[in-house]
């Protein structure tokens, strides 16, 4: 089994001085705590760039749409602010984005080209390989800032083109984090987590609040958090590993189906009513990648379910994983049931909590 490495492709410009703002406070710990909500983010960029086909791409990279959600939704809201009305509130919100090209001499890029030092524009300049510049907390505590910007427009559109997924994963790895502190700020349930070492041989952080439904210890464990807003399930299963078929699509739903008709029910006192893959919606597939999970070979798969009999319904995400020492193929998920609402961040926080799972060898540390 070959592992996937993914590597973060995009040219950084580290230079001393620049972006630094306009004269913010030097002090990090007297700047004010980052506002706004999850997945929010403003662009600071001229109109007329806006309109053209860099504002294209910077839609197509940051208003992606999520697979595998019941509803449209955007991977972040974006909103576009003018430069010139970047006021302190505005300056102060988690996701901040700056883009700016030499080659325009509107009076919105004058005031973007006052973020940077006359050091940094000459090498802008003359080096055409940079294009990004990423901080935290340069104007409010927990942001992540990031500044695209090109000699000239086509060149920048071209860099972004190439490196969206690297864009991407710079916010939503710092969605990732912000999600982690709030949800371990609580009380962590550590005897469900010891519970999963002594009588399973791994290991997952499980946040406060959610309650242990069923454990059986030939390889099934679910975990629930219900409340007015949603109900929000993480299980764990796990077989004997057999071959890298175990990692096909077809092999995973089976399996994944398997495990839910015995295990994941919609009401206790209804025996025949159990959860299954959605794989009718043409335009919802079932999806899944290869990916480097902790370390390790691992696939995704990312989709919708419903119960058997059709009442009721939502996204899930799932992991497969090899445990080589034990001989044994783990599938963890999440899934959730929110009807009518946005289901984006519910499945942020699935993969926040999946993304705790250790196997055996992984425990001491």
């Amino acid at each position: 089994m070959k592992l996937i490495t993914f590597v973060f492709t995009v040219c950084v410009a580290i230079f001393l001085g620049a972006c630094g703002g306009a004269g913010g406070p030097k002090n990090k710990s007297l700047l004010p705590k980052a506002t706004g909500r999850a997945g929010e983010m403003i662009m600071v960029i001229d109109s007329a760039h806006w309109a053209n086909d860099l504002g294209d791409v910077l839609k197509e990279t940051f208003r992606a749409e999520v697979p595998g959600l019941p509803r449209e939704e955007y991977m972040f809201k974006v909103n576009r602010v003018d430069p010139r009305k970047l006021n302190d509130l505005l300056k102060g919100v988690k996701n901040l984005v700056f883009v700016m090209t030499l080659d325009s001499r509107s009076a919105q890029t004058r005031v973007l080209k006052s973020y940077f030092t006359k050091t940094s524009l000459d090498r802008i300049k003359k080096d055409s390989s940079i294009f990004v510049y990423t901080t935290t907390d340069e104007f409010a505590k927990g942001q992540s800032i990031m500044y695209l910007f090109s000699s000239t427009k086509d060149a920048l559109v071209k860099k972004i083109k190439r490196n969206q997924q690297g864009l991407q994963n710079y916010f939503n790895e710092a969605e990732k984090k912000r999600l982690t502190a709030g949800l371990f700020k609580a009380k962590e349930s550590t005897g469900l987590r010891d519970m999963l070492r002594k009588e399973h041989e791994c290991s997952m952080r499980i946040p406060f609040g959610y309650k242990l439904v069923v454990n059986e210890k030939n390889g099934f464990v679910w975990f629930r958090q219900i409340n007015d807003e949603s109900d929000k399930n993480i299980f764990i299963t796990y077989q004997d590993y057999r071959s890298e078929a175990d990692f096909t699509q077809e092999n995973l739903i089976r399996l994944r189906d398997s495990v839910a008709q015995k295990q994941l029910f919609e009401d206790p006192d209804i025996p025949e009513s159990y959860i299954v893959t959605e794989t009718s919606v043409p335009y919802i597939p079932v999806v899944t990648k290869e990916i480097s999970f902790n370390d390790k070979y691992a696939v995704q798969v990312k989709g919708l379910w419903k119960t058997n009999n059709l009442s009721m319904g939502g996204p899930f995400l799932g992991y497969a994983i090899v445990d080589e020492e034990l001989g044994r193929l783990y599938y963890i998920e999440g899934f959730v049931y929110s009807p009518g609402k946005n289901q984006r961040e519910f499945i942020r926080e699935m993969d926040v909590i999946l993304s705790t799972f250790r196997i055996k060898a992984e425990l001491s540390s």
